[in-house]
């Protein structure tokens, strides 16, 4: 596909949002995480439970970008409200990750599970992603509204970078486990990567504040 110099650019800029924004939401402390590292520390069905997981992800964002937008339409005003609780939402998130890093956390993974089918694991997978209230909220709703804010032509961009996110996160978590796992125990580890997400999603969430004038 060929692309004018700035359009190339700003499908970049996009991109990186949709990377930048679904990388400060999916990594904290979890259920789903510490499920996907047990799996890299056993070596079992590693493969399988990073792409369901990557999948599942991948078709949510999808999901709640093309919707949101379909929803949005020619709702200019419902569009730019929208946007700016997507910006307090990721200002509190920020807010948030900064008192996370002044405590002590880790990730450990956790017990059980030994010897189960590929089936099992992805039912056990399924079930940690797609019964988890949370990734509805961050995936459809927040990255759905703020993805439906970007140009038409370029949606599939910020979608593609945000589940590029989510690929590298759990492809990360799963093949790098034996070598993450002594580093995610650490707390200090958890304190300045809590540090860098709650400066990110402050960088986003002016952006996008930015993005809501520069468009009235």
């Amino acid at each position: 596909m060929n692309f004018l110099p700035d359009t190339a650019s700003l499908a970049l800029s996009i991109s990186l949002q949709g990377l930048a924004l679904s990388l400060g939401l999916i990594v904290a402390i979890g259920a789903q995480n510490a499920f996907v590292l047990r799996q890299g520390l056993r070596r079992q069905h590693v493969g399988s439970v990073v792409l369901f997981c990557a999948a599942a992800d991948a078709s949510l964002i999808a999901a709640g970008v093309m919707g949101m937008a379909q929803a949005l339409g020619d709702r200019p005003g419902l569009a730019r409200a929208l946007a700016l609780a997507g910006s307090v939402f990721l200002a509190l998130y920020g807010w948030q990750a900064l008192q996370r890093a002044r405590q002590s956390h880790q990730l450990k993974a956790s017990d059980g599970g030994d010897g189960l089918g590929r089936g099992a694991v992805l039912a056990q997978a399924a079930a940690f992603t797609l019964l988890n209230p949370h990734v509805y909220l961050d995936t459809v709703l927040l990255v759905g509204s703020i993805g439906a804010q970007q140009p038409a032509a370029l949606r599939g961009w910020f979608v593609a970078g945000a589940s590029a996110a989510s690929l590298f996160w759990f492809g990360l978590l799963g093949f790098g486990a034996r070598w993450l796992a002594p580093w995610f125990a650490r707390p200090t580890a958890w304190r300045v990567l809590d540090g860098v997400i709650a400066m990110t999603m402050f960088v986003l969430s002016a952006l996008l504040v930015r993005h809501v004038f520069n468009g009235m």
